[in-house]
């Protein structure tokens, strides 16, 4: 069993499919090492470039998915066939450095179980327009999930397997790993990596990506604070639902008492009766949220706990 796999996913990188290879090849030449490339449902000659690859590399193993699932999917079908107890991620377009590998697996040894890249030269001339709103997004996400990093969009990160093993990964939350595996009680640092532009084709994110980022945001700092009580979020929307509905009733019955104006001259009870609906449907939503964690739970015969270590047991 190799000590190392490398995660590669990949989606329309043709052109520089081999010189990634033959970069990995070279930057893993002291390690026992296997590569897991996964393809995303390239449209172009990909799976064949990487095909001829595996060819003559017993060591490269390849996924093929059926049609583009996204860089999330790819990397998830990765992880559940890698065979090493530690696992790197890397991206396909050469802008990460295969040589940068070696120095994430030193700093793990110093006891860390994930070593996430931080591209500190990226965007050097385009402050405004790139940079700026990178650094935003990078802290506000730090600030957030409780994990300091400085570059979560950094694909290049190296995991030791016990820590990444139980994250189910969805719709776009890769770059979010390292806050799952914190959650696992894994030990999370960063070191800075090279960063190379890209040789060939274009880049397949651009700053539309950014709402995505956020909403992501809000769902894992919903995973992370309400995920095992829904009906303190729900609970609390409605209360909120509820004191704003008594404001409403309480100001408009001001103003008739006192003569100002009359309930139909007013808005307030029409945002008094909202309110209240609202106030009913967000507790109704949370008391089903936790019938649905509870099913969640109970039926796969999971726990809310992980556990670190076990003596006599």
């Amino acid at each position: 069993m190799p000590n190392l796999s490398v995660i590669v996913p990949i989606y329309n990188e043709a052109q520089s499919v081999s010189l990634l290879f033959e970069k990995l090849r070279s930057a893993l030449a002291k390690e026992d090492y296997e590569i897991i490339a996964v393809n995303d449902g390239s449209k172009d000659s990909s799976w064949d470039e990487m095909q001829k690859v595996a060819s003559t590399d017993t060591k490269v193993k390849l996924i093929n998915l059926k049609r583009n699932f996204g860089q999330t999917a790819a990397i998830n079908a990765g992880i559940q066939y890698a065979n090493s107890d530690i696992l790197v991620l890397i991206d396909s377009d050469l802008e990460n450095d295969p040589n940068d590998i070696p120095l994430l697996l030193v700093k793990m040894k110093e006891g860390y179980d994930v070593v996430s890249g931080w591209r500190r030269n990226r965007w050097k001339r385009q402050y405004l327009t790139r940079k700026l709103p990178s650094l935003a997004a990078n802290a506000l996400i730090s600030k957030i999930s409780g994990v300091s990093l400085h570059d979560y969009g950094c694909t290049l990160k190296a995991y030791k397997k016990d820590v990444i093993k139980d994250v189910r990964l969805y719709g776009q939350m890769h770059r979010f790993i390292p806050v799952f595996c914190k959650w696992q009680g894994g030990k999370v640092t960063e070191i800075p990596v090279n960063y190379q532009p890209r040789m060939y084709g274009k880049s397949n994110y651009g700053l539309f990506r950014i709402y995505k980022v956020m909403l992501d945001l809000v769902l894992i700092k919903f995973l992370d604070k309400f995920m095992h009580r829904p009906i303190h979020f729900f609970g609390g929307a409605g209360i909120l639902s509820f004191i704003v509905m008594l404001l409403s009733v309480g100001v408009a019955v001001y103003f008739k008492i006192t003569g100002q104006k009359d309930f139909i001259q007013t808005p307030l009870p029409t945002i008094a009766a909202m309110f209240l609906i609202v106030g009913v449907l967000m507790i109704l939503m949370g008391v089903l949220a936790e019938m649905l964690m509870r099913t969640y739970y109970e039926s796969q015969n999971k726990f809310p706990f992980t556990i670190k270590e076990k003596v006599n047991l």
